[in-house]
């Protein structure tokens, strides 16, 4: 078996497991208080009293019994929301993941080593794949932010991962092992023209080289332009999941070798999509990552690398197993290397002798081509309303971190702000936010919610729209302090959205009735029930970006990242939704980050 993981760095990597906290359930009391501070924005003088008074009876009665209840699972759990999570959040959707669940993007490489070339799609696939099995072998020593441990789990949900789905619910299988825990697959499935072909990406042990790649891409690539195109099998992945499921089931039914073959997907460590489209002609197009052929990319695998036919490439990825930092840090990783050789491979050119790739054939009847014809259609039809997304990418060039940071002030609250700013001038009125914040300090921790809207934020853009205020810094310094304060918290899982889901999902699982703190208005005013009106996310510090659709139909997507002269943005918006537009917000942002600035400026900090 391969020198894959070697035993010391894997060990690295997951040797702090064990001893990562598990997951705190916050007080009943803390997480009440929290939640009436978040809608307090949203609600009038009258309203506002009705809600204190739905949450003091819930924090009397029936939430404190579900607390109780939740307090129970957290004793035999070390991380009490995991199943939970996975379950309510992605398993049990029966919505199309490919439109609905997956995240996508292009990969940063097209701004400098490979920009749009023809002809270069296959020696450019070649090099990727090599960095991303690099990235495998390697998957980086234990990640610690500062002196703090982080949980690692998802790094083994990047590659040999896939959803499987089920009639009711879907699973997840992840066949990733250690050196220590045996042999890990080591093949990749490359999708060409409605085809699978599978190869081994190790040879004697070791990772095959891009020549090697080449090789056995271009032997794909010719047998499928010489010869009719396949039934397309990967279709079905793009179904609603019930759907799926059964056409599955009866594709198992038809032939157990159709069975074997699931698994060679499912198992491979991940896809090599050959497209043979043209999407980043234009920077502010982005949707094709996520739209795109679905006879050549596997909706439910963890990992799709896509390659277009003029070099340029992206990927869209399954969500349920990992979150995006997982695939950022691939990216960035596979960044730096590609910079390092300007995106070229400056080994031996020797191609030692190994098996060509195998072509993977199902047996389909007319029942599966059906269904494989229906999903087409379907799936055509919600591409085309996602011609409803408008998805831009700009960048904001005037600063960036090293200004922000000069003047004592954090960059994410910074970005946070003028976007909450933005939004103010616009609708002339505070919109329920999101942003993510990472609780990977705990055991197999993912996210907790972090609501930026805050009332402080609020009393801020409203001191900033009246020419006849001066406490603008002022107020403006109260928001930057509220905010650091509620991420550090979320950050620590003492945020409440999560705490919330919990005690919800405990009444459901018992029968009981949707406790009242649920069905009141400013629930789902204040974005409670995956309603905000702005999405955001801090993608990190580096050259990887991907987007988001938003929550709501009068919402915004909002993902960005921070560099040290710049800060680059993709906004989404419906463009059936006549309310908002993603260029407006842009421009919005642009005007609040100058003024912010200036504020900081002028009345040194």
């Amino acid at each position: 078996m391969a020198n894959h993981l070697s035993g010391s760095l894997a060990e690295r990597t997951f040797q702090y497991q064990s001893s990562l906290p598990p997951l705190p359930v916050p007080s009943l009391e803390s997480s009440l208080s929290k939640y009436l501070e978040a809608v307090r924005p949203f609600a009038s003088e009258k309203e506002f009293k009705a809600t204190a008074d739905i949450v003091r009876k819930f924090q009397e009665g029936v939430g404190k019994e579900l607390h109780q209840k939740l307090l129970q699972r957290a004793k035999t759990k070390r991380n009490w929301l995991e199943e939970w999570w996975l379950d309510a959040a992605y398993l049990e959707s029966r919505l199309p993941s490919q439109l609905n669940v997956n995240f996508a993007g292009p990969a940063p490489y097209l701004e400098h080593c490979w920009p749009p070339a023809e002809g270069t799609q296959l020696q450019r696939a070649s090099v990727n794949t090599w960095h991303t099995l690099q990235y495998w072998n390697l998957i980086p020593g234990f990640q610690k932010a500062g002196k703090t441990v982080l949980d690692m789990d998802q790094f083994r949900m990047l590659f040999c991962t896939c959803k499987v789905p089920g009639v009711k619910k879907d699973t997840i299988r992840n066949y990733f092992k250690t050196e220590s825990e045996g042999p890990c697959p080591s093949h990749v499935v490359v999708m060409c023209r409605g085809r699978l072909f599978t190869f081994d990406a190790l040879c004697d042990g070791e990772i095959i080289t891009p020549p090697e790649i080449l090789r056995q891409l271009r032997y794909v690539k010719e047998r499928c332009e010489a010869e009719p195109e396949g039934d397309g099998v990967s279709t079905l992945t793009t179904e609603e999941r019930t759907r799926w499921a059964k056409a599955r089931e009866h594709l198992i039914n038809i032939d157990p070798h159709n069975e074997t073959i699931l698994e060679t997907v499912q198992s491979s460590l991940f896809i090599i999509s050959l497209d043979e489209t043209k999407p980043y002609s234009t920077p502010d197009n982005y949707t094709n990552a996520l739209t795109g052929n679905p006879t050549i990319r596997w909706g439910d695998k963890s990992y799709n690398s896509i390659m277009f036919s003029d070099g340029t490439c992206g990927s869209t990825c399954d969500h349920a197993p990992y979150d995006a930092m997982v695939l950022v840090s691939m990216c960035w990783y596979i960044d730096q290397q590609l910079r390092a050789t300007e995106g070229k491979w400056k080994g031996s050119d020797a191609i030692r002798s190994m098996p060509l790739p195998e072509e993977l054939v199902f047996t389909v009847d007319e029942t599966i081509s059906s269904c494989i014809n229906q999903a087409k259609q379907r799936y055509l039809e919600s591409v085309s309303k996602t011609r409803d997304l408008q998805v831009i990418c700009y960048a904001f060039t005037a600063f960036g971190k090293a200004a922000i940071k000069q003047r004592k002030l954090h960059p994410d609250t910074f970005v946070q702000l003028a976007m909450q700013l933005s939004y103010y001038k616009i609708h002339k009125k505070p919109g329920s936010c999101y942003e993510t914040a990472m609780t990977r300090k705990f055991f197999h921790g993912r996210t907790e919610t972090m609501r930026p809207c805050t009332q402080e934020a609020v009393d801020w853009c409203k001191a900033m729209m009246d020419p006849a205020t001066d406490t603008n810094r002022k107020a403006m310094l109260q928001a930057f302090n509220k905010h650091n304060k509620l991420m550090a918290e979320a950050q620590e899982a003492k945020g409440f959205d999560r705490h919330l889901l919990g005690l919800y999902l405990i009444a459901r699982e018992e029968g009981r009735p949707t406790p009242e703190l649920f069905m009141d208005p400013i629930y789902s005013r204040s974005g409670g029930g995956g309603n905000f009106t702005l999405s955001s996310s801090l993608v990190g510090y580096t050259t990887v970006l991907g987007a988001v659709a938003p929550m709501v139909h009068h919402g915004y997507g909002f993902f960005y990242r921070i560099r040290d002269d710049r800060i680059v943005i993709s906004i989404s918006a419906w463009n059936s939704c006549h309310k908002t537009d993603a260029v407006t917000l842009f421009n919005n942002f642009s005007s609040s980050m100058h003024e912010m600035l200036h504020l900081a400026t002028t009345s040194q900090l």
